[in-house]
């Protein structure tokens, strides 16, 4: 039986594998980043917040991300939209404008419903997302290890806005740790 983890070094390697991420959003010229507010992702977001040649944008649903983004790249920005597995099926509308317009769209993805997942109302969306984004026309990338953050988020990077597609890079819950329900 697994332990449950350290929440301080799931933070700690969180925020290791964030600030790579980071890095790679100025190599590619990301200048918009757009989320659903996420535990998976606030060190991301907020190195994003701190940085003044980012425009980062609280969203009150995924799919005003879709449509933002696109607006975005309409207007000559780059950028990314961050989530949870879990807001993927509020978009499979919005999904349809960037694949018939193909604009180039890249989503980072904090997965639930994995490996360790305590809550079962996240099951069912974090068992079907890849397969619900590869239906929706996304190239999709897993990322279940550290090492393979940099590699793999900036091949995602750079095929989205060198052949105008749809790219979504799912951030297992063995690569963000898994929540713990604690009740106080």
């Amino acid at each position: 039986m697994n332990s449950p983890q350290n929440p301080d070094l799931i933070i700690e390697n969180s925020t290791k594998w964030s600030i790579s991420i980071y890095e790679l959003l100025h190599k590619h010229f990301i200048r918009q980043v757009v989320y659903v507010p996420d535990s998976g992702h606030s060190s991301l977001i907020n190195q994003c917040h701190r940085d003044r040649t980012i425009e980062t944008i609280v969203m009150s649903t995924e799919e005003e991300g879709v449509a933002h983004l696109s607006g975005a790249w309409l207007g000559g920005d780059r950028g990314l939209m961050l989530m949870q597995s879990s807001g993927v099926g509020n978009c499979v509308n919005m999904f349809s404008l960037i694949t018939e317009c193909r604009i180039p769209f890249v989503t980072f993805i904090t997965m639930r419903g994995q490996w360790g997942e305590f809550n079962p109302w996240q099951v069912q969306m974090g068992q079907n997302t890849h397969e619900i984004l590869s239906l929706s026309g996304f190239v999709v990338h897993t990322i279940d290890n550290p090492e393979d953050v940099v590699e793999t988020i900036d091949a995602g990077l750079k095929l989205a806005f060198d052949s105008s597609r749809a790219i979504a890079v799912l951030l297992s819950q063995r690569l963000i740790g898994r929540k713990e329900f604690v009740e106080k």
